[in-house]
């Protein structure tokens, strides 16, 4: 499994407009429409606030990794987000997130659901990659970033 398999071009936000954790993750969700593969967000934007309020997925770092399962969903589906201006969303660290990296998927598959989050995980421990994405002016630069440094 690789990034760029629940990850597309249609699902990467530049410049997020949210200023906050709740409308980011409703933008992220809506955002997912674009890729044709999600009908109706209202379900996916509940399950992501559940997971939310058990602790924040603020990592630390400048990055969140906001995720949940559904069963309005018949595989994983990612979305990315990068925020210049920085998002207040509870992090470990205390600092405002600026790459948000959204994972749904089915109930069914909770084994697939933990290996995306690790390699998402890991892919963002990379402090020049971070800054890469968060200096992206362009999806296809995000894209590119990202193949580059996601072959394991």
């Amino acid at each position: 499994m690789k990034i760029m398999d629940f990850l597309n071009k249609d699902a990467i936000i530049i410049d997020l407009k949210s200023t906050d954790k709740k409308s980011a993750i409703i933008e992220l969700v809506e955002t997912l429409k674009n890729t044709k593969k999600v009908k109706k967000t209202d379900e996916i934007i509940n399950v992501i606030w559940e997971r939310e309020k058990l602790g924040s997925t603020g990592i630390g770092q400048g990055v969140a990794i906001p995720h949940g399962k559904t069963d309005v969903l018949h595989e994983q589906i990612g979305v990315l987000g990068i925020s210049h201006k920085g998002i207040e969303f509870n992090s470990l660290d205390g600092e405002p997130v600026h790459i948000i990296f959204l994972l749904v998927g089915p109930v069914e598959v909770a084994g697939q659901h933990l290996k995306a989050l690790s390699k998402i995980s890991r892919l963002f421990k990379d402090k020049f990659l971070r800054q890469a994405i968060k200096n992206a002016t362009a999806v296809e630069e995000v894209l590119k970033i990202i193949q580059e440094e996601a072959t394991y």
